[in-house]
């Protein structure tokens, strides 16, 4: 009799489980599909929406025309791996002492973004969620930090900072051999955890792997974590773009084009794939870059900004940044207060069937009812950077005063008057 009761209760819990499983599932068909797409070290005014004229983005431009760009859109660090920290966690990267950029440490289980902070692929499995995660990782190294271990149930890339473009680069079978930083540009890229053989120009290979993971989950809500590396060093790029752009002379300049433009073809892949399966309408997607172009070193532009890469000035941490929803958001319109790159992270849980409690405080916060019309507000009162755990940090209010505290000189500029914070007009 006490086993039947024990067979009974075990038939009884497993149904239970099954009937949850089910509710859920049926609560999340009509979440949002997200895709973060993240471009690597892009100037302000290298893109169309932002008005470049040099190289054409049709297809970024599309994100921008078909639902909001932003105006004064921020991320949360002027270098890669804190920004990207700050988009993945949703947080502040020096409440969790990632303030620079991890070194490439196959041996090290510490020299990553801590186990601690959860990741947005992580808090979404908790809503039934697929996540895959593409390109640049740089977020740990060590075989306990790589992205099926951040709740990624997928991933196709490479795990540091940089990564050269062309297949003949890739020489090195591993991590471990590795003897120097700059050499981890040349490992083999990842399938999960498999090194694998890739014959493609590394765009190329990414926006692949994005329209073939689509299809994979395209019955169940997913999130693609689709992280370009380019236009970032090195200055790479097939013949096949680099023709596209004949009448630009400065052979830097010329090649930066050709590498944006091998995203702008990716991004339109992805675009249309989501078209072709009847996915458009009801799937999230972002664009921005980690942070300010690199001027001197990419030949990128950040326009009228003063600054770039690793800056708090606005050329550092100002980046053209859109996102579009068809099914809840308008067509072509502008927004011009404040956001940051931390409110993706907010934005995207709050927008899930199943509510979703993020396991640490954001930082960011919810932008649809400030597209929508449904909140007048600024989405921040406040905006704070630091850079590299020193005495510069830079803070903006809502009405556009911002301090920058440069070691022991400390500056006030109204950006609404003085976009090019021209030490001249300081207030």
């Amino acid at each position: 009799m006490k086993r039947f009761l024990i067979f009974l209760w075990a038939i009884i819990f497993t149904s239970c489980q099954g009937e949850q499983k089910k509710a859920l599932e049926a609560e999340t068909q009509e979440s949002p599909n997200v895709i973060i797409v993240l471009v690597d070290d892009l100037g302000n005014a290298d893109v169309g929406f932002n008005g470049c004229k040099d190289i054409p983005t049709p297809n970024i431009d599309k994100i921008a025309s078909e639902g909001v760009k932003f105006t004064n859109a921020y991320v949360s660090y002027a270098v890669c791996g804190p920004s990207r920290a700050g988009i993945i966690t949703g947080r502040y990267q020096d409440r969790f002492g990632f303030g620079r950029n991890p070194l490439y440490a196959p041996n090290d289980p510490n020299m990553s973004l801590p186990k601690t902070e959860e990741t947005l692929a992580e808090a979404l499995k908790r809503a039934i969620y697929k996540s895959v995660a593409l390109g640049k990782w740089h977020f740990g190294v060590h075989e306990s930090l790589r992205p099926l271990e951040r709740g990624f149930d997928g991933f196709y890339g490479f795990l540091g900072g940089g990564h050269s473009y062309f297949p003949n680069k890739w020489v090195l079978e591993n991590e471990y051999e590795v003897e120097s930083q700059f050499e981890a540009y040349n490992v083999k890229l990842l399938r999960d955890n498999t090194r694998v053989e890739e014959k493609e120009y590394l765009t190329d290979a990414l926006s692949r792997e994005a329209i073939q993971y689509i299809e994979t989950y395209k019955d169940q809500p997913f999130f693609m974590y689709l992280a370009y590396n380019a236009p970032h060093t090195p200055l790479q790029a097939p013949e096949n773009y680099l023709k596209r752009f004949d009448t630009i002379k400065d052979p830097k300049r010329r090649t930066y084009a050709a590498m944006v433009s091998a995203v702008d073809d990716g991004v339109g892949k992805v675009l249309d794939k989501l078209d072709e399966l009847g996915l458009t309408e009801n799937t999230i997607v972002f664009f921005l870059s980690d942070n300010g172009g690199p001027e001197q070193h990419n030949a990128s532009d950040n326009g009228i900004l003063r600054g770039g890469k690793s800056d708090l000035f606005e050329g550092g941490i100002r980046v053209p940044f859109a996102l579009k929803w068809p099914k809840v958001l308008p067509k072509g319109e502008t927004y011009e207060k404040a956001i940051i790159s931390l409110d993706i992270f907010a934005t995207v849980l709050s927008q899930t069937k199943t509510p979703i409690e993020p396991k640490n405080k954001l930082d960011g916060v919810n932008l649809i009812p400030y597209l929508t019309g449904e909140k007048n507000g600024s989405p921040h009162e406040y905006l704070f950077w630091r850079k590299f755990d020193k005495s510069n940090f830079a803070v903006r209010n809502a009405s556009g005063d911002k301090i920058i505290g440069l070691k022991e000189d400390i500056t006030l500029f109204n950006l609404n008057e003085n976009i090019e914070e021209d030490p001249k007009f300081e207030v």
